[in-house]
C-alpha cells in the first residue's frame, strides 16, 4: 500500500520535477531599490523613502554576516539592514553633508520601506546624490532615485561605482 502511494506520487511529480530542480535559488531577487527624495509640503521637511525588497535586504544582511536575517519578524533584522541602507545613500545638500534622521521602517508587501527626514532645505536647494545601496552585493544592482515629487521629478539610475548626480530640489 505504501508502494503504491510513494509510486503514485512519483508519477505525479515527474514531469515538473525537472522544472523544480532547475530554478535558480536566487530567481526573486530583483536587484533594484528604489529611493525618493522629496519636501513634504505639510510638515516643510526633507522626506526620503528607500523601499528594497525584503528578500533582498535579507540575502544582504546574510552576505555581512548574520546567521538567519528575517526582515519581517525581526525588528533587530530590519534595524540591521536600515543602518545599512543609511551608509550606502549618499546625501549632499548645497555642498554641505547632510545626515538625515532615521524616522522607522516598515514592510508593505514584499517591499522594506526605510523613512528618513531631515530640515528643508532652501527653496530650488542643489542636491547631490549616489545611492549605492546593495551595489556591494551584486555588481548588477540598479537604485533609481527620484527627486522632487508631481511634474518635477528628476530621475538618475546608479549602479556599482557610478559617481554622485546633482539635481535642483524644486517645491
Amino acid at each position: 500500500m505504501i508502494r503504491r502511494a510513494l509510486l503514485l506520487i512519483a508519477l505525479l511529480l515527474a514531469p515538473v520535477l525537472p522544472s523544480i530542480l532547475a530554478t535558480p535559488v536566487w530567481a526573486h531577487q530583483q536587484k533594484i531599490a528604489i529611493s525618493t527624495v522629496t519636501i513634504n509640503p505639510r510638515t516643510d521637511r526633507l522626506e526620503l523613502v528607500h523601499q528594497v525588497p525584503v528578500h533582498d535586504a535579507e540575502h544582504a544582511l546574510r552576505v555581512q554576516g548574520a546567521k538567519v536575517p528575517d526582515i519581517v519578524g525581526s525588528a533587530d533584522s530590519r534595524e540591521a539592514f536600515s543602518r545599512y541602507i543609511v551608509r550606502r545613500f549618499l546625501l549632499e545638500i548645497d555642498g554641505q553633508a547632510a545626515s538625515p534622521d532615521y524616522v522607522g521602517s516598515e514592510i508593505i508587501g514584499g517591499s522594506l520601506f526605510v523613512y528618513q527626514e531631515a530640515p528643508a532645505p532652501a527653496p530650488d536647494a542643489s542636491v547631490l546624490v549616489n545611492s549605492q545601496i546593495l551595489t556591494d552585493v551584486w555588481a548588477r544592482q540598479e537604485n533609481r532615485v527620484n527627486i522632487g515629487s508631481g511634474t518635477a521629478v528628476t530621475t538618475f539610475i546608479f549602479t556599482a561605482g557610478d559617481p554622485a548626480r546633482e539635481a535642483a530640489l524644486t517645491r
